[in-house]
């Protein structure tokens, strides 16, 4: 059995924030943003409206199954990728299996952060190609926009994100399209240099009124341990999974890696000595929208003609764990 993309898509708020907008409720400039992330503007949720995670989820699910030609009712199994769903629990996977009108079918959420698709990928892989499922729906989706430090204190991180979502559809295949192989890790040691400490789970009432006004239910992030780590490990897994195949970069038509800054998407095509005609970025009009970076920017790619069906592609990630991989397309 070989695991085919029948149909992908995305979906972003119609609110953009430009980072003109952010100069006016905190101290930082267009100039600054911009040097130091690649950010332009991104994409937020109308502040306390009625739009949720699974919202944006199902969106972008509607339009990849539009794009695959199926309905809702074809779809066997629902893995959601989110480090911010609408609730604390259930997950969004059941969300959309609801606002889908899915028949009772196995919905789960993965938490694995800006790696939650990439990991997913592999999974949904593995389920098709084990033939336990026929037709499986991948969401990566963030509305991460609320919980941000909007003011000076968390400018550092606040300007960085922005909420969307991106899907797949996946069913088995015999026409020669494929996901060929994926290569995962994780270093448990630093999960605390990318991370949002509370709610906490052991103690009393989850958070307490001095953790808010510490900013602790804010994410926090060591920016020069993170870019030191994601420069080496991408480009690291990438040549590792190439290799595998008995492939090269020569052979890839387009990496497609997680946008969390250009810097960093920059430093990765050198590493891998592909021209960034050849690296996808989109983050100067989204921002990092964690693990709907990937399918995002996957559609983007695929709609502005750099690949075709056929072609390998690269889809890589690194973020919060840390956690890291890359998955090896037959597109």
């Amino acid at each position: 059995m070989r695991t085919k993309i029948v149909g992908h898509g995305f979906f972003v708020p119609e609110n953009i924030v430009t980072n003109f907008d952010l100069e006016k409720i905190m101290d930082t400039s267009n100039e600054w943003i911009v040097e130091r992330s690649g950010i332009h503007e991104r994409r937020f949720i109308v502040p306390d409206g009625d739009v949720s995670t699974s919202d944006l989820a199902v969106k972008a699910s509607q339009k990849a199954l539009e794009m695959a030609g199926l309905k809702a009712d074809d779809i066997d199994l629902i893995i959601a990728a989110t480090l911010s769903p609408d609730f604390f629990f259930p997950g969004i996977g059941v969300l959309i299996q609801s606002k889908l009108a899915c028949k009772a079918i196995p919905a789960f959420d993965l938490r694995q952060q800006c790696c939650g698709f990439i990991y997913g990928l592999q999974m949904a892989d593995l389920f098709i190609k084990s033939g336990v499922y026929k037709t499986i729906l991948l969401v990566g989706a963030e509305v991460q926009s609320p919980g941000l430090d909007k003011t000076t204190r968390g400018r550092d991180i606040s300007v960085l994100f922005g909420d969307g979502a991106g899907a797949f559809i996946l069913q088995n295949s015999d026409d020669g399209s494929d996901i060929l192989g994926s290569k995962l890790y994780s270093d448990g040691r630093y999960y605390d240099q990318l991370w949002l400490e509370y709610p906490l789970t052991k103690k009393t009432g989850r958070i307490s009124c001095e953790d808010i006004e510490a900013g602790r239910h804010h994410p926090k992030m060591n920016g020069r341990n993170v870019f030191r780590h994601a420069i080496t490990k991408i480009p690291e897994v990438v040549f590792e999974i190439l290799k595998e195949h008995q492939l090269t970069v020569q052979d890839i038509a387009m990496v497609v890696p997680h946008q969390a800054n250009q810097r960093i998407t920059e430093a990765v095509a050198q590493r891998l000595g592909l021209p960034m005609e050849k690296v996808y970025s989109n983050i100067a009009k989204y921002g990092n929208t964690t693990a709907a970076t990937v399918p995002i920017a996957f559609h983007e790619a695929w709609e502005a003609g750099l690949f075709k069906r056929g072609d390998l592609v690269v889809t890589t990630s690194f973020g919060s764990g840390f956690t890291w991989g890359a998955n090896l397309i037959r597109y």
